[in-house]
């Protein structure tokens, strides 16, 4: 049996993937690295979370390509490939909405990460979620009348005149 996928690459993938979490981590919940400063969600703490978001993007990118690596991409692939792209771009124009000037708060004062954000942030990720499911290579398998059915032969026409 031949492995349809390079298990080099699968390595890197989920490594990737691996170090995206814990960024993610570090910015989304610094108190678990014993980091927490300050109460409030400040602007580094979301720029560190969408940095590890994008890091695990990239990571199940690389993952998940790897197993098409040795056939075409089905359409539901390449659109779950949009949607992990779409997902992030809400996740960034939620997260840094107060930054970018349409939060609830406008600069010059501190960026706040309110109930707002955060549902714009889990709908983001819950779109990325739904891209990596459609990225996966499910098999096809052929019904058990396929075998019986004769192979047709392709019959080409002339059409020219003489």
């Amino acid at each position: 049996m031949t492995r349809k996928y390079s298990p080099h690459r699968l390595r890197l993938g989920l490594i990737v993937t691996v170090i995206g979490f814990l960024v993610f981590v570090l910015g989304a919940g610094p108190a678990a690295y014993g980091l927490d400063r300050s109460p409030p969600v400040g602007f580094v703490q979301i720029a560190v979370f969408l940095v590890g978001l994008a890091i695990i993007c990239i990571g199940g990118y690389l993952t998940l390509m790897n197993f098409w690596r040795d056939r075409e991409r089905s359409i539901a692939a390449d659109i779950g490939l949009r949607l992990v792209s779409t997902g992030y771009v809400v996740a960034v124009a939620s997260g840094m909405a107060d930054v970018f000037g349409f939060g609830t708060q406008p600069l010059p004062k501190v960026p706040y990460f309110g109930p707002w954000q955060e549902t714009g942030v889990l709908i983001g990720e819950a779109i990325i979620g739904l891209g990596f499911v459609l990225m996966l290579p499910f098999a096809t398998r052929e019904s058990p009348t396929s075998e019986r059915k004769p192979k047709r032969k392709k019959i080409q026409l002339n059409l020219e005149e003489k």
